[in-house]
């Protein structure tokens, strides 16, 4: 096939080599390895002319960038959330929409873990308090932080990884509790150990509570001032969903005020920006959307969204479609 018949794809982050090789054995393809920033208008600018485009969570794709660039075809996340693309819009202007899920389930959910602990047993506050040389000698009551073993985890959004992280709780002897919108089945009940209850009930009943949802336009700051006075002045909150679904001013202001022990939170309702009074907290250990971020988990979901933007653009269906809609308009 010569360039000129070749489609034309836009990479609007860095890609590792072996993705870009692959890429450009199949695309005419407009890469940006110089990991810049775009601005809307940019990203616009550049999607002209595009017939596909290889992006992240943080690119936003709306109502006016379609408008602006009518020959798109498809739009290939390298996420699993999609928040970020207006999918109606998409829809309606015929560009097919594909994330990467399953393939980071596991690692996010250890992330998920980690950070969990971490807010538990407050290991970056009492890593940054050694650090400063302010460790002398051992106490009785130093760093006292809460068991995460046989206590009482609840789980908000019981998907692939709620579901991977309640399969870890049984090695640690914890009670799961969950809520989700739709209760999953019986048999995925007892196989993984866990009870629905009400909303109210798991925020009043957990030691441990993690937010593995996805974000909406409903669920927006969710978690709120109320939410939070139902919890234990004990409990751990820990978001490894989207920052959006928590009230970081009111989770400020508990866990300064010691209503809530600590928190734990990889995402941010304005990232990268983070608000500066979560960062002036010592009860809350802060990680930079790393969910995903293991090598094989990273390379795995880079494969995931170019078999997507492949398929898109040879006119078969993507594996991880989000809108079908635009296929059966074509038929």
């Amino acid at each position: 096939m010569s360039s000129s018949e070749r489609k034309r794809v836009l990479v609007t982050r860095a890609l590792f080599p072996e993705h870009l090789a692959r890429l450009a054995g199949r695309f005419e393809v407009e890469a940006n390895q110089e990991d810049l920033a775009w601005d809307a208008q940019e990203l616009a600018r550049r999607l002209v002319g595009k017939d596909g485009a290889l992006i992240t969570g943080g690119d936003r794709i709306d109502r006016g960038l379609i408008a602006q660039v009518p020959g798109l075809g498809a739009v290939c996340s390298i996420s699993v959330g999609y928040n970020h693309v207006d999918l109606a819009a998409c829809t309606a202007g015929g560009v097919m929409v594909t994330n990467t899920p399953d393939v980071l389930t596991e690692t996010t959910a250890d992330l998920g873990w980690a950070l969990m602990m971490a807010a538990a047993r407050h290991v970056t506050q009492s890593e940054r308090w050694l650090r400063a040389g302010h460790w002398q000698r051992w106490a009785l009551d130093q760093w006292l932080g809460q068991d995460v073993h046989h206590s009482t985890l609840g789980i908000i959004g019981m998907g692939r990884i709620g579901q991977a992280i309640a399969r870890r709780a049984r090695g640690f002897s914890m009670r799961v509790i969950y809520h989700n919108r739709t209760r999953v089945a019986p048999e995925a009940e007892r196989a993984l150990g866990a009870t629905y209850v009400e909303r109210q009930t798991l925020f009043a009943t957990a030691d441990h509570v993690i937010l593995v949802l996805p974000y909406s336009a409903e669920n927006h700051h969710m978690v709120g001032a109320r939410e939070l006075a139902w919890m234990q002045p004990h409990a751990t909150l820990t978001n490894i969903a989207r920052g959006g679904l928590i009230d970081e001013h009111a989770l400020s202001e508990a866990l300064a005020q010691g209503r809530l022990g600590a928190a734990g939170l990889d995402v941010f309702e304005g990232e990268p920006r983070v608000a500066p009074e979560l960062l002036a907290l010592s009860n809350v250990a802060l990680t930079p959307h790393i969910g995903s971020a293991s090598r094989a988990t990273r390379n795995a979901m880079a494969n995931l969204a170019i078999d997507n933007l492949c398929a898109a653009l040879s006119g078969t269906r993507p594996p991880c479609l989000l809108n079908p809609e635009v296929l059966e308009r074509r038929a």
